[in-house]
């Protein structure tokens, strides 16, 4: 049941759709806590869902979650941490992030930078959206002169809530509106590592991006789409489970483990592991 030792340059934990509010055991988010701080890793990623109804008590809940992690931590908002028209219409498309950006972060595109690692967070939960999500063309912009500002042979990671294409492996899915417009920016930034949620289904998958043109070699990028880490909102064959990722960033690979909850031992355990070349490595 221990987590994987460390063994590569670099090491984060990403983790997704948290909702607190729908906690399916009352040890899961202790232990998450607990495996992660008991590793020497460089950054802790989360992509959005912090809560199930964007209340009060669950953010509360949500930033003391946040704080435990002594590892760095960058965030993202999804769409269950924004207004519900239900509560008030007029700060669902207004103010819709208020409560995300009092309790969690003011910033919704958080920037993250150390030697050989660049990550930016792009928002794409917003009032004016029901599920599938928006992404803003000044956010990609940001995103895309970040990336630019980094060292060539950095590992470069983007986390994002909704999906910025479909994905064979997990059936017919929501996209985030100006998804298109992203993935180009990646692609041209050369991401090495999409993380991302929303669908509360574990799943990691490599995708070939075409070329733009004659002079573009085109890009491979990989997907790491997290289950729930902690709710009971497990979807499909993930229905009543919790996983989170565990990446190691090598200097020519990195890998992908998929950590699963076991409720017997209250302990994370591994599922599986896949493992990638790095698309900068020497050939």
């Amino acid at each position: 049941m221990e987590p994987p030792a460390p063994s590569a340059d670099l090491t984060l934990a990403h983790l997704s759709d948290v909702h607190f509010g729908r906690i399916s055991d009352e040890r899961v988010v202790d232990a998450l806590v607990a495996e992660v701080n008991d590793a020497d890793l460089d950054l802790v990623v989360v992509s959005g869902d912090l809560t199930q109804r964007a209340r009060t008590k669950e953010f509360k809940a949500a930033r003391a979650m946040l704080d435990s992690f002594e590892a760095p931590v960058i965030v993202v908002p999804g769409n269950h941490d924004v207004r519900a028209w239900w509560h008030n219409p007029f700060d669902r498309l207004w103010r819709s992030s208020k409560r995300y950006r009092k309790y969690i972060a003011e910033d919704v595109t958080p920037q993250f930078a150390v030697e050989g690692l660049a990550a930016f967070g792009l928002n794409s939960a917003h009032g004016w959206t029901i599920k599938g999500g928006r992404i803003r063309p000044e956010h990609v912009d940001e995103m895309e002169a970040f990336f630019d500002r980094q060292p060539a042979d950095v590992f470069r990671v983007l986390t994002v809530h909704h999906h910025l294409l479909l994905l064979d492996g997990l059936g017919n899915h929501d996209i985030s509106h100006g998804a298109r417009l992203a993935l180009e920016a990646a692609r041209r930034a050369r991401v090495d590592l999409v993380l991302c949620g929303h669908l509360h289904t574990s799943h990691v998958a490599p995708v070939e991006l075409a070329p733009a043109g004659d002079a573009d070699a085109g890009h491979r990028l990989v997907i790491a789409s997290a289950g729930t880490a902690t709710s009971n909102r497990g979807r499909g064959t993930d229905r009543g489970v919790n996983f989170y990722n565990w990446v190691e960033i090598g200097p020519g690979e990195f890998s992908v483990c998929e950590r699963q909850f076991d409720p017997d031992s209250g302990l994370f355990d591994t599922a599986r592991t896949t493992t990638f070349a790095r698309s900068d490595a020497p050939a």
